[in-house]
């Protein structure tokens, strides 16, 4: 290594260590320059020092300090952003940023926030969430082509490979780069790091417009299930009766579920999760009509629902 590149070597290692983002901002404009999948998985795994899957507390505070400061032209340190100008730079970034209004940024809401590769980006979906949870259980069945309750490593390239087709760009994506994206959607998703993505882990990197049953109306114990209207009941059903058939059925009646487990189990479910909580259902309906359920079912299934109350959950 030549002297030159030794000094500019050394120089980014001192930026790391006093701002992290400041590699990755072009030297004379101070604009961030577009990263790499590797570079992003880079800058969260620095920030999700507890690897919890989100950047929270001390994480984004210290985030944001080197995130603003990093844009100065002079190497300014971190600690120069007041606690004041904190307060109000955290409250405009999470009015911006923080999509679902948790307090904290995932992993899909930092990549609305650093300029990255467009082909990578497009892997997020922004412009195209599912509709539904049917859909996702369509996609899931299609994917997992083993049936073996997981989506492994082979079977994610291949969605992500299907997934640039359908943006035309698969042709601009070598195949070493798409392992690459698979490598890193892994890291990124695979919570439990088992090397595989199961149900809940997939629905993070495939996340649908809106889970029906976690509007207010369910969360309310006895008075939400004196407020769920024939109306409530009659869009929940038309969202998941999506062949119009007049029964819920199939992968219809999984993302059903699916959405319920959500309710339930929150962010760690996997299939077979989802298989007992199928029997438990349809046990609880009263007889097992061949995996369907009817309007009058799903309305017994609602009122139930309705009348646990949050704490009865836990």
């Amino acid at each position: 290594m030549d002297s030159a590149a030794a000094a500019a070597a050394k120089r980014v290692q001192i930026e790391k260590a006093h701002n992290f983002m400041r590699q990755y901002r072009d030297p004379e404009s101070r604009e961030l320059k577009k990263l790499s999948a590797n570079q992003f998985m880079d800058v969260w795994a620095h920030y999700d020092k507890d690897g919890n899957g989100y950047i929270e507390g001390t994480e984004l505070d210290g985030f944001l300090r080197e995130f603003v400061s990093s844009a100065n032209a002079t190497d300014i340190s971190p600690e120069a952003v007041t606690d004041t100008m904190l307060e109000e730079l955290k409250s405009c970034f999470m009015e911006a940023y923080d999509d679902n209004q948790d307090g904290k940024i995932d992993i899909r809401e930092l990549a609305q926030l650093l300029p990255m590769e467009e082909n990578f980006l497009l892997l997020f979906r922004f412009d195209n969430p599912l509709e539904s949870s049917v859909e996702f259980m369509k996609i899931w069945r299609e994917y997992d082509t083993d049936n073996s309750g997981y989506i492994e490593a082979d079977e994610l390239k291949n969605f992500l490979r299907d997934l640039l087709k359908e943006a035309k760009k698969i042709n601009d994506v070598s195949e070493d780069k798409l392992i690459e994206y698979t490598d890193t959607m892994l890291q990124v998703f695979d919570a439990n790091k088992d090397g595989r993505l199961q149900l809940s882990e997939m629905a993070k990197l495939l996340p649908v417009k809106e889970n029906f049953l976690c509007r207010q109306v369910f969360k309310e114990g006895i008075d939400g299930a004196t407020k769920l209207t024939k109306d409530d009941i009659e869009k929940v059903f038309s969202l998941y009766d999506r062949d119009n058939s007049g029964t819920i059925e199939n992968e219809e009646l999984k993302g059903f579920l699916k959405d319920l487990l959500e309710l339930v189990k929150k962010d760690d479910y996997d299939a077979q999760d989802l298989a007992a909580f199928e029997e438990t259902i349809m046990r609880g309906v009263g007889h097992d009509k061949h995996g369907k359920i009817s309007r009058k079912e799903l309305t017994m299934i609602l009122l139930t629902l309705a009348k646990i109350s949050p704490e009865d959950e836990q």
